[in-house]
Protein backbone atom coordinates (compact mmCIF):
# COMPACT_ATOMS: atom_id res chain seq x y z
CA UNK A 1 0.00 0.00 0.00
CA UNK A 2 2.94 2.22 0.31
CA UNK A 3 3.69 1.66 -3.53
CA UNK A 4 0.13 2.63 -4.08
CA UNK A 5 -0.36 5.81 -2.22
CA UNK A 6 3.38 6.88 -3.66
CA UNK A 7 2.27 6.17 -7.31
CA UNK A 8 -1.31 7.78 -7.13
CA UNK A 9 0.26 11.17 -5.16
CA UNK A 10 3.76 11.15 -7.65
CA UNK A 11 2.44 14.17 -9.42
CA UNK A 12 0.40 16.02 -6.65
CA UNK A 13 3.04 18.24 -5.33
CA UNK A 14 4.49 19.20 -9.43
CA UNK A 15 0.91 19.66 -10.94
CA UNK A 16 1.71 22.99 -11.28
CA UNK A 17 3.42 22.27 -13.96
CA UNK A 18 0.42 21.41 -16.19
CA UNK A 19 -0.78 24.76 -15.47
CA UNK A 20 1.97 25.44 -18.81
CA UNK A 21 1.58 22.51 -21.17
CA UNK A 22 3.90 24.61 -23.85
CA UNK A 23 6.76 23.85 -21.12
CA UNK A 24 6.13 20.04 -21.14
CA UNK A 25 7.19 17.56 -23.75
CA UNK A 26 4.30 15.64 -22.40
CA UNK A 27 1.96 18.49 -23.49
CA UNK A 28 -0.76 18.13 -21.15
CA UNK A 29 -2.79 20.55 -19.45
CA UNK A 30 -4.17 21.45 -16.55
CA UNK A 31 -7.45 19.91 -18.06
CA UNK A 32 -5.79 16.57 -19.37
CA UNK A 33 -4.40 16.13 -16.12
CA UNK A 34 -7.24 16.38 -14.04
CA UNK A 35 -8.84 14.13 -16.20
CA UNK A 36 -6.06 11.69 -15.98
CA UNK A 37 -6.39 11.59 -12.35
CA UNK A 38 -10.18 11.41 -12.49
CA UNK A 39 -9.15 7.79 -13.96
CA UNK A 40 -8.53 6.44 -10.85
CA UNK A 41 -11.66 5.98 -9.70
CA UNK A 42 -13.72 4.97 -13.12
CA UNK A 43 -13.80 1.29 -13.33
CA UNK A 44 -14.36 1.49 -9.53
CA UNK A 45 -17.60 3.80 -10.07
CA UNK A 46 -18.97 1.79 -12.88
CA UNK A 47 -19.66 -1.61 -10.88
CA UNK A 48 -16.04 -2.70 -10.79
CA UNK A 49 -15.18 -1.89 -6.65
CA UNK A 50 -18.79 -3.48 -5.83
CA UNK A 51 -18.51 -6.74 -8.41
CA UNK A 52 -15.24 -7.54 -7.01
CA UNK A 53 -16.00 -6.89 -3.10
CA UNK A 54 -18.35 -9.84 -3.28
CA UNK A 55 -16.02 -11.61 -4.92
CA UNK A 56 -13.50 -10.84 -1.98
CA UNK A 57 -15.99 -12.61 0.35
CA UNK A 58 -17.07 -15.27 -1.71
CA UNK A 59 -12.81 -16.20 -2.39
CA UNK A 60 -11.31 -14.80 0.25
CA UNK A 61 -7.92 -12.10 0.78
CA UNK A 62 -5.53 -14.55 -1.07
CA UNK A 63 -6.85 -15.18 -4.16
CA UNK A 64 -9.19 -12.13 -4.61
CA UNK A 65 -6.15 -9.46 -3.17
CA UNK A 66 -3.40 -11.31 -5.60
CA UNK A 67 -5.11 -10.67 -9.04
CA UNK A 68 -6.01 -7.01 -7.90
CA UNK A 69 -2.31 -6.30 -6.72
CA UNK A 70 -1.52 -7.74 -10.06
CA UNK A 71 -4.00 -5.23 -11.74
CA UNK A 72 -2.57 -2.71 -9.96
CA UNK A 73 0.94 -3.01 -11.20
CA UNK A 74 0.08 -3.65 -14.60
CA UNK A 75 -2.14 -0.63 -14.63
CA UNK A 76 1.00 1.38 -12.95
CA UNK A 77 3.35 0.10 -15.73
CA UNK A 78 0.77 1.14 -18.46
CA UNK A 79 0.96 4.78 -16.87
CA UNK A 80 4.47 4.93 -17.05
CA UNK A 81 4.86 3.72 -20.71
CA UNK A 82 2.47 6.04 -21.42
CA UNK A 83 4.11 9.63 -19.98
CA UNK A 84 7.72 7.94 -21.65
CA UNK A 85 6.77 6.83 -24.79
CA UNK A 86 7.10 9.88 -26.77
CA UNK A 87 3.48 9.36 -28.49
CA UNK A 88 1.29 12.50 -29.45
CA UNK A 89 -0.48 14.35 -26.63
CA UNK A 90 -3.85 13.23 -26.61
CA UNK A 91 -2.48 9.58 -26.79
CA UNK A 92 -0.49 9.60 -24.13
CA UNK A 93 -3.08 10.82 -22.06
CA UNK A 94 -5.81 8.07 -23.58
CA UNK A 95 -2.78 5.45 -22.16
CA UNK A 96 -2.43 7.04 -19.12
CA UNK A 97 -6.07 7.29 -18.60
CA UNK A 98 -6.44 3.81 -19.31
CA UNK A 99 -3.88 2.44 -16.92
CA UNK A 100 -5.10 4.94 -14.04
CA UNK A 101 -8.09 3.33 -14.63
CA UNK A 102 -6.71 -0.04 -14.14
CA UNK A 103 -4.28 0.95 -11.54
CA UNK A 104 -6.84 2.46 -9.71
CA UNK A 105 -9.38 -0.65 -9.48
CA UNK A 106 -6.39 -2.88 -8.66
CA UNK A 107 -5.66 -0.38 -5.78
CA UNK A 108 -8.64 0.12 -4.15
CA UNK A 109 -9.31 -3.55 -4.32
CA UNK A 110 -6.43 -4.37 -3.01
CA UNK A 111 -6.79 -1.73 -0.14
CA UNK A 112 -9.74 -3.57 0.86
CA UNK A 113 -8.47 -6.90 0.97
CA UNK A 114 -6.29 -5.06 2.92
CA UNK A 115 -8.40 -3.63 5.32
CA UNK A 116 -10.75 -6.89 5.65
CA UNK A 117 -7.55 -9.01 6.56
CA UNK A 118 -6.93 -6.65 9.39
CA UNK A 119 -10.47 -7.24 10.57
CA UNK A 120 -9.83 -10.42 10.68
CA UNK A 121 -6.64 -10.96 12.27
CA UNK A 122 -7.46 -8.31 14.99
CA UNK A 123 -11.01 -9.18 15.14
CA UNK A 124 -10.87 -9.53 18.90
CA UNK A 125 -7.78 -6.99 19.46
CA UNK A 126 -6.58 -3.57 18.78
CA UNK A 127 -8.38 -3.16 15.40
CA UNK A 128 -8.48 0.83 15.38
CA UNK A 129 -4.49 0.40 16.13
CA UNK A 130 -3.93 -2.18 13.73
CA UNK A 131 -5.63 -0.08 11.25
CA UNK A 132 -4.30 3.42 11.99
CA UNK A 133 -1.05 1.90 12.06
CA UNK A 134 -1.38 0.64 8.14
CA UNK A 135 -2.85 3.63 7.59
CA UNK A 136 0.18 5.48 8.48
CA UNK A 137 2.63 3.07 6.67
CA UNK A 138 0.40 3.70 3.07
CA UNK A 139 0.26 7.59 4.09
CA UNK A 140 4.31 7.50 4.15
CA UNK A 141 4.01 6.53 0.49
CA UNK A 142 2.05 9.94 0.16
CA UNK A 143 4.67 11.64 1.99
CA UNK A 144 7.66 10.13 0.07
CA UNK A 145 5.79 10.99 -3.46
CA UNK A 146 5.60 14.44 -2.47
CA UNK A 147 8.86 15.11 -1.43
CA UNK A 148 10.51 13.26 -4.01
CA UNK A 149 8.32 14.52 -6.89
CA UNK A 150 9.84 18.23 -6.99
CA UNK A 151 13.21 16.29 -6.69
CA UNK A 152 12.85 13.96 -9.41
CA UNK A 153 11.31 16.25 -11.66
CA UNK A 154 14.47 19.48 -10.99
CA UNK A 155 13.07 22.65 -11.23
CA UNK A 156 14.07 24.58 -14.67
CA UNK A 157 14.62 28.22 -15.63
CA UNK A 158 11.69 30.02 -17.07
CA UNK A 159 11.60 29.13 -21.18
CA UNK A 160 13.28 25.17 -20.67
CA UNK A 161 10.95 22.48 -21.28
CA UNK A 162 10.81 19.17 -19.23
CA UNK A 163 11.68 16.31 -21.16
CA UNK A 164 9.79 13.13 -21.14
CA UNK A 165 12.77 11.16 -18.94
CA UNK A 166 12.55 14.09 -16.47
CA UNK A 167 8.55 13.83 -15.81
CA UNK A 168 8.29 9.91 -16.09
CA UNK A 169 11.01 9.28 -13.22
CA UNK A 170 8.38 9.62 -10.67
CA UNK A 171 6.15 7.28 -13.01
CA UNK A 172 9.41 5.08 -13.04
CA UNK A 173 10.32 5.56 -9.36
CA UNK A 174 6.76 4.40 -7.77
CA UNK A 175 6.32 1.11 -10.39
CA UNK A 176 9.71 -0.19 -9.18
CA UNK A 177 8.11 0.21 -5.31
CA UNK A 178 5.20 -1.74 -6.69
CA UNK A 179 7.17 -4.52 -7.86
CA UNK A 180 8.53 -5.09 -4.72
CA UNK A 181 4.95 -4.64 -3.04
CA UNK A 182 3.93 -7.93 -5.42
CA UNK A 183 7.18 -9.68 -3.47
CA UNK A 184 5.87 -8.52 -0.07
CA UNK A 185 2.39 -9.51 -0.74
CA UNK A 186 3.08 -12.66 -1.41
CA UNK A 187 4.93 -13.55 1.73
CA UNK A 188 1.65 -12.24 3.49
CA UNK A 189 -0.72 -14.67 1.64
CA UNK A 190 2.11 -17.25 2.49
CA UNK A 191 1.29 -16.64 6.69
CA UNK A 192 -2.12 -15.85 5.98
CA UNK A 193 -2.55 -19.30 4.98
CA UNK A 194 -1.16 -20.72 7.78
CA UNK A 195 -3.16 -18.55 10.35
CA UNK A 196 -6.55 -19.55 8.12
CA UNK A 197 -5.59 -22.69 6.21
CA UNK A 198 -9.43 -22.77 5.42
CA UNK A 199 -9.20 -19.10 4.13
CA UNK A 200 -12.31 -18.01 6.49
CA UNK A 201 -12.20 -16.63 9.36
CA UNK A 202 -13.59 -18.35 13.05
CA UNK A 203 -16.84 -17.10 12.07
CA UNK A 204 -19.62 -20.00 11.85
CA UNK A 205 -22.53 -17.72 10.36
CA UNK A 206 -23.85 -19.16 6.79
CA UNK A 207 -21.76 -17.70 3.98
CA UNK A 208 -21.92 -14.88 2.07
CA UNK A 209 -25.20 -14.52 -0.09
CA UNK A 210 -26.12 -11.69 -3.06
CA UNK A 211 -29.85 -10.76 -0.51
CA UNK A 212 -26.98 -9.56 1.91
CA UNK A 213 -25.96 -6.75 0.01
CA UNK A 214 -29.42 -5.19 0.43
CA UNK A 215 -29.58 -5.71 4.64
CA UNK A 216 -26.30 -3.08 3.69
CA UNK A 217 -27.72 -0.60 1.68
CA UNK A 218 -30.72 -0.24 3.73
CA UNK A 219 -28.47 -0.22 7.32
CA UNK A 220 -28.69 3.71 7.77
CA UNK A 221 -25.63 4.08 10.16
CA UNK A 222 -23.50 2.43 6.96
CA UNK A 223 -25.04 5.16 4.73
CA UNK A 224 -23.86 7.80 6.68
CA UNK A 225 -20.91 6.52 6.92
CA UNK A 226 -20.30 5.96 3.41
CA UNK A 227 -21.62 10.03 2.77
CA UNK A 228 -19.18 11.23 5.32
CA UNK A 229 -16.34 9.04 3.56
CA UNK A 230 -16.94 10.36 -0.07
CA UNK A 231 -17.29 13.92 1.34
CA UNK A 232 -14.53 14.09 3.60
CA UNK A 233 -11.56 12.33 1.36
CA UNK A 234 -12.30 14.19 -1.26
CA UNK A 235 -11.80 17.61 0.22
CA UNK A 236 -8.15 15.78 1.19
CA UNK A 237 -7.01 12.89 -1.40
CA UNK A 238 -8.72 15.59 -4.27
CA UNK A 239 -7.30 18.62 -2.83
CA UNK A 240 -3.50 16.87 -2.78
CA UNK A 241 -3.82 15.91 -6.66
CA UNK A 242 -3.80 19.96 -6.99
CA UNK A 243 -1.63 20.75 -3.92
CA UNK A 244 0.89 22.34 -6.22
CA UNK A 245 -0.92 24.36 -8.09
CA UNK A 246 -3.45 25.42 -5.20
CA UNK A 247 0.21 26.31 -2.43
CA UNK A 248 2.25 28.34 -4.72
CA UNK A 249 0.33 30.87 -6.43
CA UNK A 250 -1.72 31.27 -2.99
CA UNK A 251 0.75 31.75 -0.64
CA UNK A 252 3.93 33.09 -3.15
CA UNK A 253 5.77 30.23 -2.15
CA UNK A 254 8.18 27.69 -4.56
CA UNK A 255 7.50 24.59 -5.47
CA UNK A 256 9.62 22.80 -2.96
CA UNK A 257 8.56 24.81 0.26
CA UNK A 258 4.72 23.40 -1.30
CA UNK A 259 5.95 19.82 -1.48
CA UNK A 260 7.00 20.03 2.14
CA UNK A 261 4.27 21.71 3.22
CA UNK A 262 1.29 19.34 2.24
CA UNK A 263 3.93 16.83 3.06
CA UNK A 264 2.78 17.48 6.54
CA UNK A 265 -0.53 15.97 6.05
CA UNK A 266 0.82 12.17 5.60
CA UNK A 267 3.14 13.00 7.87
CA UNK A 268 0.82 13.74 10.45
CA UNK A 269 -0.81 10.87 10.13
CA UNK A 270 1.60 8.68 10.47
CA UNK A 271 2.21 9.77 14.38
CA UNK A 272 -1.38 10.82 15.28
CA UNK A 273 -3.57 7.71 13.27
CA UNK A 274 -2.00 4.76 15.33
CA UNK A 275 -2.15 7.29 18.47
CA UNK A 276 -5.77 8.08 17.86
CA UNK A 277 -6.33 4.37 17.25
CA UNK A 278 -5.28 3.37 20.56
CA UNK A 279 -7.95 5.93 22.02
CA UNK A 280 -10.52 4.75 20.58
CA UNK A 281 -9.44 1.42 21.20
CA UNK A 282 -9.42 2.57 24.97
CA UNK A 283 -12.01 5.33 24.82
CA UNK A 284 -14.49 4.63 22.15
CA UNK A 285 -16.89 7.63 21.05
CA UNK A 286 -16.07 7.10 17.62
CA UNK A 287 -18.60 9.45 16.39
CA UNK A 288 -17.03 12.64 18.40
CA UNK A 289 -13.79 11.87 16.45
CA UNK A 290 -15.03 11.83 13.30
CA UNK A 291 -16.77 15.07 14.02
CA UNK A 292 -14.18 17.14 15.22
CA UNK A 293 -11.94 15.81 12.29
CA UNK A 294 -14.62 17.12 9.67
CA UNK A 295 -14.47 20.69 11.94
CA UNK A 296 -10.64 20.37 11.50
CA UNK A 297 -10.88 19.86 7.75
CA UNK A 298 -13.47 22.92 7.40
CA UNK A 299 -10.98 24.85 9.52
CA UNK A 300 -8.25 23.94 6.75
CA UNK A 301 -10.06 25.44 3.55
CA UNK A 302 -11.72 27.66 4.92
CA UNK A 303 -8.08 29.19 5.56
CA UNK A 304 -6.90 28.35 2.60
CA UNK A 305 -9.79 30.22 0.29
CA UNK A 306 -9.46 33.33 2.97
CA UNK A 307 -6.12 33.29 4.38
CA UNK A 308 -4.37 36.67 3.15
CA UNK A 309 -2.36 36.25 0.05
CA UNK A 310 1.38 35.30 -0.20
CA UNK A 311 1.78 34.65 4.07
CA UNK A 312 2.74 30.82 3.94
CA UNK A 313 2.16 30.74 7.38
CA UNK A 314 -1.56 30.20 6.83
CA UNK A 315 -0.64 27.85 4.82
CA UNK A 316 1.23 26.04 6.81
CA UNK A 317 -1.64 26.23 9.98
CA UNK A 318 -4.04 24.87 7.42
CA UNK A 319 -2.00 22.05 6.78
CA UNK A 320 -1.74 21.26 10.82
CA UNK A 321 -5.74 21.70 10.56
CA UNK A 322 -5.89 19.19 7.65
CA UNK A 323 -3.79 17.04 9.06
CA UNK A 324 -5.22 16.50 12.61
CA UNK A 325 -8.34 15.73 10.31
CA UNK A 326 -6.62 13.00 8.04
CA UNK A 327 -6.08 11.50 11.09
CA UNK A 328 -9.16 11.66 13.60
CA UNK A 329 -11.77 10.86 10.80
CA UNK A 330 -10.22 7.61 9.41
CA UNK A 331 -8.82 6.22 12.63
CA UNK A 332 -12.46 6.00 13.82
CA UNK A 333 -14.38 5.57 10.81
CA UNK A 334 -12.77 2.32 9.37
CA UNK A 335 -12.95 0.43 12.70
CA UNK A 336 -16.51 1.34 12.89
CA UNK A 337 -17.61 -0.91 9.77
CA UNK A 338 -17.42 -4.37 11.67
CA UNK A 339 -19.70 -3.29 14.02
CA UNK A 340 -22.80 -2.43 12.45
CA UNK A 341 -22.08 -5.14 9.33
CA UNK A 342 -21.69 -9.21 9.73
CA UNK A 343 -18.25 -10.24 9.26
CA UNK A 344 -18.97 -12.44 6.13
CA UNK A 345 -20.16 -9.28 4.10
CA UNK A 346 -17.52 -7.27 5.60
CA UNK A 347 -15.55 -7.02 2.02
CA UNK A 348 -18.79 -5.92 0.56
CA UNK A 349 -19.47 -3.48 2.80
CA UNK A 350 -15.78 -1.62 2.54
CA UNK A 351 -15.94 -2.14 -1.16
CA UNK A 352 -19.81 -0.37 -1.18
CA UNK A 353 -18.20 2.11 0.76
CA UNK A 354 -15.23 2.88 -1.96
CA UNK A 355 -17.08 3.02 -4.67
CA UNK A 356 -19.05 5.99 -3.24
CA UNK A 357 -16.14 7.38 -2.05
CA UNK A 358 -14.24 6.44 -5.63
CA UNK A 359 -17.79 8.23 -6.94
CA UNK A 360 -17.24 11.31 -5.67
CA UNK A 361 -13.68 11.59 -6.32
CA UNK A 362 -14.18 11.09 -9.93
CA UNK A 363 -16.12 14.03 -10.00
CA UNK A 364 -14.13 16.70 -7.75
CA UNK A 365 -10.75 15.61 -9.09
CA UNK A 366 -12.57 16.53 -12.81
CA UNK A 367 -14.10 19.52 -11.33
CA UNK A 368 -10.77 20.98 -9.81
CA UNK A 369 -9.41 20.27 -13.00
CA UNK A 370 -11.86 22.47 -14.87
CA UNK A 371 -12.05 25.06 -12.38
CA UNK A 372 -8.11 25.77 -12.50
CA UNK A 373 -8.44 25.20 -16.12
CA UNK A 374 -10.72 28.04 -16.91
CA UNK A 375 -10.40 30.41 -14.28
CA UNK A 376 -8.66 34.09 -15.02
CA UNK A 377 -5.38 34.71 -13.87
CA UNK A 378 -4.83 34.62 -10.93
CA UNK A 379 -8.38 33.09 -9.51
CA UNK A 380 -8.06 29.58 -9.64
CA UNK A 381 -6.84 28.76 -6.55
CA UNK A 382 -9.25 30.23 -4.43
CA UNK A 383 -12.36 29.23 -6.35
CA UNK A 384 -11.32 25.86 -6.75
CA UNK A 385 -11.29 26.25 -2.40
CA UNK A 386 -14.34 27.18 -2.23
CA UNK A 387 -15.33 24.32 -3.99
CA UNK A 388 -13.49 22.39 -1.08
CA UNK A 389 -15.27 24.36 1.31
CA UNK A 390 -18.34 23.22 0.68
CA UNK A 391 -17.88 19.83 0.54
CA UNK A 392 -15.95 20.06 4.10
CA UNK A 393 -19.82 21.59 5.06
CA UNK A 394 -21.42 18.90 4.18
CA UNK A 395 -19.27 16.30 5.67
CA UNK A 396 -19.70 17.96 8.74
CA UNK A 397 -23.69 17.63 8.11
CA UNK A 398 -22.81 14.29 7.73
CA UNK A 399 -20.83 13.73 10.70
CA UNK A 400 -23.28 15.56 12.91
CA UNK A 401 -26.02 13.19 12.25
CA UNK A 402 -23.93 10.17 12.63
CA UNK A 403 -23.02 11.51 15.92
CA UNK A 404 -26.78 12.12 17.13
CA UNK A 405 -27.83 8.82 15.80
CA UNK A 406 -24.67 6.90 17.46
CA UNK A 407 -23.22 3.79 16.03
CA UNK A 408 -24.61 1.01 18.01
Amino acid sequence: MFGSYFFDDMFSSISFLFSDPSRLELGWDAAGYGLYTSGYSVLCVFGGLIVCGMLLDKWGVRITGSIFVGLMTAGAAMVAWAVSSGMSPKSSLVLAYAGCMVFGLGSEIAGVAVTRSIARWFKDGPIAFAMGLQLAIARLGTAAALILAPRLVAAKVPGDIYTLAETARPAFFGLGLLLFGCILWAVFVGLDAKRFPSGRTDDKSEGFRLADVGKILTNKRFILISLLCVFFYSSIIAFKKFAGAILVPRFDIPAEAASWMVSMLPFATVIFAPLFGILVDKIGHGTRWMLGGSVLALAAHLLLAFAPQGVPFWGYLSMVFLGFGYSLVPAAMWPSVPKIVPDKVLGTAYSLIYWIQNLGLMLFKMLAGVILGKAVAGSGPVHVELMFVAVCVVALATSGILHRIKLN
